[in-house]
């Protein structure tokens, strides 16, 4: 019976992270497919090599056996079939609500479905005091704070562009001008980002100034090479302003694929947790014949949960994909640039500040941000609406699908 168990534990792992690839790399992706800055297939390539990378070189190495400290698992000694059927049917119920989600387009957090599933089974196998109602809060409020910070940072960063650079007599001088000091700024952003974020697996706890002083020396190194490359590279006389606006597009075409490749790299390292989590925590028990407070992942698992992720993108992710990019408002390469960058300030700011945000909710409210920045016109409401309901109905639509897998899982394997 255990070796039935190892191997559906292996395939609702692999089914999760399938579910998180189709879904959740359009957070990376999303507004660089929809601008054009990569094709759907360039997307594929480039999130195989950093989404797979993530996982393996920094993904969750150690993990707690239940997702976000939600209940305590040693609260299950001597129920350790219950332990394992219920992280089953968290990983289950977590992803055909994905997959769910995913076939009508709509962007939802993994980190919520995969919450409001173990909170599912939790209520009926523990007494209700026994979960971390205070982790449940933060899921919660993050519906509110995710989307409103990431909106009003997506407006900002268009509105400066627009303002710097679109409404300049030459934009494409002004941006090539401006350019060292863009670079600076991003790559500042995106080292600080990743040594706060994308590496937080490997608890290197970088002090606040030497991650500043790295992160000035990263984004120094690419404003010096942007300054060379573009030095002597002066608008051609007689060019109509059509042509420079491509020009000035061009450039920010470069930035969203760096901004994309970082971020999918900083989503392999953390979100394959959200798969390979309670897998780990059924092999232990598997293993061990016990409950433990943490477990030691093995390479395999990472592995299993990078590739699951890559093949879930390739197989269906242009869905949600062409939500983001393009069903909300419409993109190009300035405003997606505007849309992930907002995400990634948005990201880093609440992670230092201890804020619960979603990475969905935040890159979706930054596209809304930067739709607002031309008008609401330019906004799909009704796309808009559809994806808020869908949020609000995700914690308690995994929680019941838990309950009720969990139940079924009990009664044939049981």
């Amino acid at each position: 019976m255990m070796q039935v168990i190892f191997w559906v534990a292996i395939l609702g792992g692999f089914y999760m992270a399938w579910n998180i690839g189709a879904n959740d790399v359009a957070n990376a992706f999303g507004t660089s497919v929809g601008s054009r800055a990569l094709t759907f297939r360039q997307a594929v390539v480039v999130a195989a090599i950093f989404e797979f990378a993530g996982a393996i070189l920094v993904g969750a190495h150690v993990t707690g056996t239940i997702r976000s400290g939600l209940f305590d698992p040693t609260l299950l000694v001597g129920q350790e079939q219950t332990l394992m059927f219920g992280m089953l049917a968290a990983l289950l119920a977590a992803g055909v609500w994905l997959q769910i989600a995913t076939y009508f387009g709509y962007p939802v957090s993994t980190t919520h479905s995969i919450v409001g599933a173990i909170v599912g089974f939790a209520i009926i196998v523990l007494p209700a005091q026994a979960i971390n109602w205070g982790k449940v809060g933060k899921v919660v409020a993050s519906w509110v704070v995710s989307p409103v910070v990431g909106a009003l940072l997506g407006w900002i960063i268009f509105m400066i562009l627009k303002k710097m650079i679109f409404n300049r007599p030459n934009p494409l001088e002004q941006s090539r001008m401006l350019a060292p000091y863009l670079l600076f700024f991003v790559f500042f952003v995106l080292a600080l980002s990743f040594l706060y974020k994308g590496l937080k697996q490997l608890h290197l706890d970088f002090a606040p100034l030497h991650a500043i002083a790295i992160s000035s020396a990263v984004g120094f190194v690419a404003a010096l090479v942007g300054w060379a490359l573009l030095r002597g590279n002066g608008t051609p006389a007689g060019m109509d302003y059509s042509r420079r606006l491509e020009g000035v597009e061009a450039l920010f075409r470069h930035l969203q694929i760096i901004t994309a490749c970082t971020v999918a790299f900083a989503h392999g390292a953390n979100d394959v947790a959200n798969a390979v989590g309670p897998l780990a925590a059924v092999v232990a028990v598997i293993q061990t014949g016990q409950i433990l407070p943490s477990v030691e992942v093995p390479i395999w698992v990472l592995a299993l949960g990078g590739a699951g992720i890559v093949v879930g993108l390739a197989t269906f992710g242009y869905r949600v994909i062409e939500t983001v990019g393009q069903k909300i408002t419409e993109m190009n390469p300035s405003r997606g640039f505007s849309a992930e960058f907002g995400g990634a300030i948005t990201v880093l700011l609440a992670s230092r500040l201890g804020l619960p945000v979603s990475t969905t909710h935040v890159i979706v409210g930054s596209v809304i941000g930067v739709g607002m920045a031309r008008g609401m016109a330019a906004l799909d409401l009704r796309v808009i609406r559809e994806i808020f309901i869908t949020w609000i109905v995700t914690v308690p639509a995994a929680g019941v699908l838990s309950i009720g897998i969990f139940y079924l899982l009990r009664a044939i394997l049981g």
